[in-house]
């Protein structure tokens, strides 16, 4: 391992980077840029561009690519190089400001919604300045946004940039008249990434993995998570080496890598960074999404980011964790010692309060794909039903504003765990809670809706928003009163009595859950199917028209996105089931039912008896699961025939969801049993055994 503070952001072109190596009005000029969106001068932007290409080829760069975040939940790129031809027959290498500033990928391919038509292929990206550039692979990468050519936003990056600067505007009206010294504020974001890690040899030897990036089929192994035994248990050595390379390559790139450790399920494994902005915190984790792709093909392991890549076990999510933060460091969630007389906190906390309270679907929204369908209120994720925790101490401060009665702060307690050698350490006044979405944990919220392979741009939109626009009714009422002292705790009163219906800090898997939000009214969007909807409610609309982040062509567009998408996943999934089971798994049912055949009839032929024995009983039980096997295999070839014919995006989806996949999971049922019954040395697929224990 290298000396971390010497690797970390050395393949970075950072603020470092750029005061050493820019003239001191170019350097001003730019920041003048990042922190107040003034126009980057053409001079300038060559300047800049020259400065980057010479310090990019210093590190062995040899092109440039603009990467940009398109709609199809990964990053993308297309590279150029930085050669340009002499009249000699040589070359020089060159790159101008208008290269850095502006480029132009084909938009044709990517998913648009209808808003274009296919012929209209031309697309532009631009320079986001405010996530540093950085080099990887030998190629420069400038992170910038994607529109088509009529204007239309066709990435994440921008809308995320948009609602960025809608919570910076509507925070600052507020901070202003708390007398605030601020002139910023960030939205500070932590991802914390799991992902399983398999060897790679049985990753080839399975198509579901490959196809769809989870097991279709498999039966449960002998032992799977029961003893919690690999939860932040010992790291394996070839985990390890794995894990130290990927914060390497992390650190180089200057991602804050942190914390790593296995998680509950074998195999399973979590990397947590630092928090950072928004932007920059996204950017980051598109990095490590990728990066932890392509070094496990180094190590010979696959890396599976979805978010239920076996049944039986937990999967993996990507708890969301955010806050808000002033350019003087100040964390705007820090209660201090004595939140119920730290006005400014509590006003903030009630706005998110009312924001995810009148937006839960939303927030539900931005975290639904077929994928994470299958991990919501599997008891590793918080359920579809959008709550808040807050904690004994915060709730019982709310209850005592909203009824007027005293609060008494609790003293502060020590742990004694009986050992005169182990330090006295204070207690928390509130616990955790793993099973709510959306939880208070001391200075921020952990949202741990989203899944695993999640660009964390869609979540984070829909905060930045729904808390924006209640902090902008907030400063309305406030700017215009002549009595703010009296107007902060009429709004801070109101609206806990009017949102309080969102705290919950009991167990979110209980049955008793379900029915009490049931009677408070809360929305229990059970799936994707249910939640898409939502987009195109009136409400929904004009709030991101409010505040200029998406219009309501762009919802309609994403919408069709994720609907399509829904589809294209679960289709994909039935083709390779029946592929995997009319190649595989029937030749190999066959085989064996061959093999007990033979064996009862040699045992017939030398007068031995049949009737009651175990191949015989065998034989009759795989030729019942036979039978059923084979009039599911019909029926799903049948359904995914008849997906061809004309239907809306919201009826091709119910269609896919209520018929094909209810005939998918019956289809795997049968598969499942047939896998406990027919010899290991006939199975075509490795199992679930063999897979999640096959890193040593």
């Amino acid at each position: 391992m290298k000396n971390v503070t010497e690797i970390f952001g050395s393949l970075v072109f950072n603020d470092k980077v750029m005061r050493e190596r820019l003239p001191q009005e170019t350097y001003k000029a730019l920041k003048r840029t990042i922190f107040h969106g003034e126009p980057l001068s053409e001079n300038i932007a060559d300047t800049v561009a020259d400065a980057m290409k010479e310090w990019a080829i210093e590190h062995g760069a040899t092109h440039y690519t603009h990467w940009f975040q398109p709609m199809t939940g990964i990053t993308a790129e297309k590279h150029d190089s930085f050669i340009s031809p002499t009249k000699d027959g040589r070359v020089i290498m060159e790159f101008t400001g208008k290269s850095l500033i502006k480029g132009e990928p084909d938009a044709s391919s990517f998913p648009c919604g209808s808003l274009r038509a296919t012929f209209e292929a031309r697309g532009y990206t631009a320079w986001d300045p405010t996530s540093y550039a950085f080099i990887k692979d030998k190629s420069l990468y400038i992170p910038t946004a994607f529109w088509s050519y009529s204007g239309e936003v066709l990435d994440k990056k921008t809308p995320l940039l948009k609602s960025m600067q809608a919570i910076n505007k509507q925070t600052m009206r507020i901070l202003r008249l708390f007398g605030t010294s601020a002139t910023n504020v960030n939205i500070t974001v932590g991802a914390e990434q799991e992902y399983f890690l398999i060897d790679r040899n049985m990753f080839r030897k399975r198509p579901d993995l490959i196809y769809c990036g989870r097991t279709l089929f498999g039966a449960k192994p002998p032992k799977g998570q029961d003893l919690d035994d690999h939860y932040f248990g010992a790291i394996k050595p070839k985990i390890s080496d794995f894990m130290c390379e990927l914060d390497e390559k992390l650190w180089e790139l200057g991602v804050f890598a942190k914390t790593k450790h296995n998680e509950v399920a074998p195999s399973q494994h979590e990397i947590a960074p630092v928090f950072t902005t928004a932007n920059t915190a996204t950017d980051h984790n598109q990095i490590t999404m990728e990066t932890l792709r392509t070094l496990a093909d180094k190590h010979n392991l696959a890396c599976l980011l979805h978010e239920k890549p076996f049944v039986g076990v937990n999967g993996s999510g990507k708890h969301l964790n955010w806050s808000m933060s002033t350019n003087k460091g100040r964390n705007l969630l820090e209660p201090g010692d004595t939140p119920e007389k730290n006005a400014q906190f509590l006003l903030f906390l009630t706005a998110i309060i009312k924001a995810v309270d009148l937006y839960q679907d939303l927030l539900r929204l931005s975290v639904s794909t077929a994928a994470n369908d299958h991990r919501l209120g599997a008891n590793e994720a918080p359920p579809a039903i959008v709550s808040i925790f807050l904690g004994n101490e915060l709730t019982d401060i709310l209850t005592a504003i909203e009824t007027k009665s005293s609060f008494n702060q609790k003293a502060k307690l020590c742990l004694e765990v009986g050992v005169d050698t182990m330090p006295k350490l204070p207690k928390d006044t509130t616990d955790r809670n793993r099973t709510s979405p959306f939880a208070f944990t001391g200075n921020k919220f952990e949202f741990r809706m989203p899944g695993s392979s999640l660009n964390i741009a869609s979540p984070i939109i829909v905060l930045n928003t729904i808390v924006a626009d209640i902090l902008s009714q907030f400063a309305d009422q406030l700017e215009k009163t002549e009595d703010f002292t009296a107007e902060l705790n009429n709004i801070i009163r109101d609206t806990i009595k009017n949102h309080k219906r969102i705290i919950f800090n009991g167990n979110n898997y209980s049955q008793e859950w379900i029915e009490e939000a049931k009677r408070r009214g809360l929305l229990n969007l059970k799936n994707t199917l249910e939640a898409l909807p939502e987009f195109k409610k009136p409400k929904n609309l004009e709030l991101f028209k409010r505040h200029n982040i998406f219009t309501e062509q762009e919802i309609s567009s994403r919408q069709e996105i994720l609907y399509a998408n829904y589809c294209k996943t679960i289709h994909i999934e039935a083709l390779t089931m029946l592929d995997m089971v009319k190649k595989g798994i029937v030749p190999a049912v066959i085989s064996f039912s061959k093999e007990l055949s033979e064996l009862i009839l040699n045992k017939k032929s030398l007068n031995m008896p049949v009737q009651d024995t175990l191949e015989k009983n065998l034989l009759d039980r795989i030729s019942q699961l036979s039978f059923k096997l084979d009039d599911k295999i019909n029926a799903l070839e049948k359904a995914v025939s008849a997906t061809n014919g004309e239907k809306n995006s919201h009826q091709s989806a119910k269609y896919y969801h209520d018929k094909i996949f209810l005939t998918m999971q019956e289809l795997r049922e049968i598969v499942d049993e047939l896998e406990t019954i027919v010899g290991k040395d006939y199975w075509p697929y490795p199992s679930y055994g063999d897979i999640l224990y096959s890193v040593s």
